[in-house]
C-alpha cells in the first residue's frame, strides 16, 4: 500500500526500523544510567540536598518567592508594553507612506540587529548616567527596556508576515463594499491575522520570560535564576537540585502560558465561524451607499 508522499515500508524496513528503535532505547537508558550514576556517586541525590525544597518553606520564601516575583514583573511589563507597540511597527511597515514605512523599517530592523543582552547593558548605562532611577529599579528598568526594544522589533515582523500571509481576495473584496484603508486593517486583516500569528506571538512570549534570566547573569538583577548560586552557597553546594526546581518552574510557567495561547486560540477560530447570515454591504462599510465611495483612505 502507498500513499501520496511515501511508500509503504517492506518486511527489511520494518526489521531495520525496529532495530534503530531499540539500539536508541538501550543508548538513551545507558545515558540516564550514567547520569543518575555520577550524580549519585557526587551525593547530589542525597535527601539533605532536595530537603530544603520539600522539607520546609524557607528556601521558597527566601530565595525561589522574591526571584520569580522580578522575573514575572520584568515579563510582564516588556509584554504589556512589546506587544502594542510591536503591532504598531509591523502595520507602520505596511503602510503606502514611506515617511512612515521607512522609518518604521529603519528601526524594526536595527533593533532585531542587536543582541538583547547588549540593549539590557546600554539601557543601564543610561538609566545610570542620565537619569534619577534609584540604583535599586535601574536593573529592572534596563532589563525591561532591552526586552521590550528587541521583542518588539521582532513581533513588529510576526504581524507583518501575519498579515501578508492573508489572501488579497479579502482586502480587495472589503475595499469594494466601501471600506477605507484603516478599515479594511481593522475590521479584516487583523482579526484574521491574530489567529495565525498567535503561535508565533506565545513562542515570543516564552523567549521574554526565559531572557530575563539575562539580566540576572550578567547585570545582577534578582530574577529567579539568579536565586540559584546564594540558595546553593547556602544549603551546602546543592547545585543540580537548585537549578533542576527553578528549571521546573520555568517549565510549568511557559506550559501555562501556551496553554492559555492554545485555549483562546481554540475560542478565536470557533468564534469565527460563519453564522449564515449576510450583511448588507452598507451596514459592514458604515456607510449608506453600497459603491466604493468611502475612499481608499490612508493605511495610517
Amino acid at each position: 500500500m502507498t500513499s501520496v508522499l511515501y511508500d509503504a515500508q517492506g518486511p527489511r524496513a520494518k526489521r531495520r526500523n525496529i532495530l534503530y528503535t531499540a539500539v536508541f532505547l538501550v543508548a538513551f537508558a545507558a545515558l540516564v544510567w550514567w547520569v543518575i550514576s555520577s550524580l549519585n556517586d557526587k551525593d547530589q541525590l542525597a535527601w539533605e540536598k532536595w530537603k530544603p525544597f520539600f522539607g520546609s518553606t524557607e528556601a521558597w520564601s527566601t530565595y525561589l518567592w522574591p526571584g520569580l516575583q522580578n522575573t514575572l514583573k520584568a515579563a510582564a511589563l516588556s509584554m504589556i508594553v512589546a506587544l502594542p507597540l510591536g503591532a504598531v511597527f509591523g502595520i507602520a511597515r505596511l503602510s503606502d507612506h514611506a515617511w512612515i514605512r521607512v522609518p518604521a523599517a529603519t528601526v524594526v530592523e536595527f533593533f532585531r540587529a542587536i543582541p538583547v543582552l547588549m540593549l539590557m547593558i546600554f539601557g543601564l548605562a543610561l538609566f545610570s548616567k542620565y537619569t534619577n532611577v534609584p540604583t535599586d529599579d535601574r536593573y529592572l528598568y534596563a532589563v525591561v527596556t532591552g526586552l521590550i526594544l528587541y521583542n518588539s522589533s521582532v513581533l513588529a515582523e510576526i504581524v507583518r508576515a501575519g498579515i501578508l500571509s492573508l489572501p488579497k481576495g479579502q482586502s480587495e473584496a472589503a475595499m469594494a463594499i466601501g471600506l477605507r484603508k484603516n478599515q479594511v486593517m481593522r475590521f479584516i486583516l487583523l482579526p484574521q491575522a491574530v489567529t495565525a500569528m498567535l503561535p508565533a506571538i506565545v513562542s515570543q512570549l516564552v523567549v521574554i520570560v526565559k531572557d530575563t534570566a539575562i539580566g540576572g547573569a550578567v547585570l545582577a538583577f534578582p530574577e529567579l535564576l539568579a536565586a540559584v548560586s546564594p540558595m546553593s552557597s547556602y544549603y551546602g553546594a546543592n547545585t543540580i537540585a537548585s537549578f533542576t526546581v527553578v528549571a521546573l518552574i520555568y517549565i510549568v510557567i511557559n506550559f501555562a502560558l501556551t496553554s492559555f495561547a492554545s485555549w483562546l486560540e481554540g475560542r478565536l477560530r470557533r468564534g469565527k465561524k460563519s453564522t449564515g447570515v449576510v450583511l448588507p454591504p452598507a451596514s459592514v462599510a458604515g456607510t449608506e451607499s453600497t459603491g466604493a465611495g468611502g475612499g481608499t483612505g490612508s493605511l495610517l
